[in-house]
């Protein structure tokens, strides 16, 4: 049997730590349209290039360009069997559009597994991360501080963090970084949710899971649950 997850959550909310749990536990492929979109960079097919021109054109990607990118992905050999979504659908268009396509390989999406969070701590969990760390949660073993630019007209101060016993800098991602940047991917999954949540509610196949217990936690509720719509 052929095994569908759409996994949903805002930022913060562990979707890249659970996804890797599922694809291990199950052998299906985590799919990120954001992975997808980026690979295109690098093309040089016409589907790639007619997606480079909108991004050049600063315009949105349409439904009908990211049905067709999630399409070639889902005719790979490594996707036979299911998928882990994310990011994908984001639209109702979308999500119409996925129901058609399961159903032709006799198929259907099993579950929206929707990890809940609080906004204001996924907004802690999101601008916090440093490495495999966190400041405001996972700070044991390093050293850290917000340092001022030479530059006095630069804000925010940038984040520096060295792992104490090695003194080896951490990085941090540049998204991170940017306060604006995290309240605008927030706002974004709360327009998208708003919509895709009940469409999939009216059909029974939304697991809410909070998100703020530990992550074994969270692991075991996935697997019970994805055990009970396998």
């Amino acid at each position: 049997m052929s095994l569908y997850i759409l996994l949903m959550g805002v930022q913060g909310s562990g979707k890249g730590t659970q996804a890797a749990f599922l694809q291990q536990e199950y052998g299906i492929p985590h799919v990120s349209t954001g992975d997808l979109f980026r690979a295109m960079r690098t093309r040089t097919d016409s589907l790639a290039v007619s997606i480079q021109e909108t991004m050049a054109a600063g315009k949105l990607i349409s439904d009908a360009q990211t049905n067709q990118v999630v399409e070639e992905r889902l005719q790979k050999d490594d996707a036979r069997n299911g998928v882990i979504f994310d990011g994908y659908p984001r639209t109702i268009p979308q999500a119409e559009w996925l129901d058609q396509y399961l159903a032709s390989k006799g198929a259907k999406l099993n579950a929206v597994l929707l990890l809940q969070l609080d906004l204001y701590t996924a907004f802690k969990r999101t601008f916090g991360r440093i490495g495999d760390y966190n400041i405001y949660f996972n700070s044991d073993g390093i050293e850290w501080q917000f340092v001022n630019h030479e530059d006095k007209t630069l804000f925010p101060p940038r984040l520096e963090a060295v792992v104490t016993v090695t003194g080896e800098k951490l990085v941090r991602r540049p998204d991170d970084a940017s306060a604006h940047a995290i309240l605008k991917r927030i706002d974004t999954f709360i327009e998208e949710t708003a919509v895709l949540i009940p469409y999939y509610k009216s059909r029974n196949i939304v697991y809410e899971i909070d998100a703020n217990q530990p992550i074994e936690t969270v692991r075991a509720e996935f697997k019970r649950i994805v055990e009970q719509v396998k």
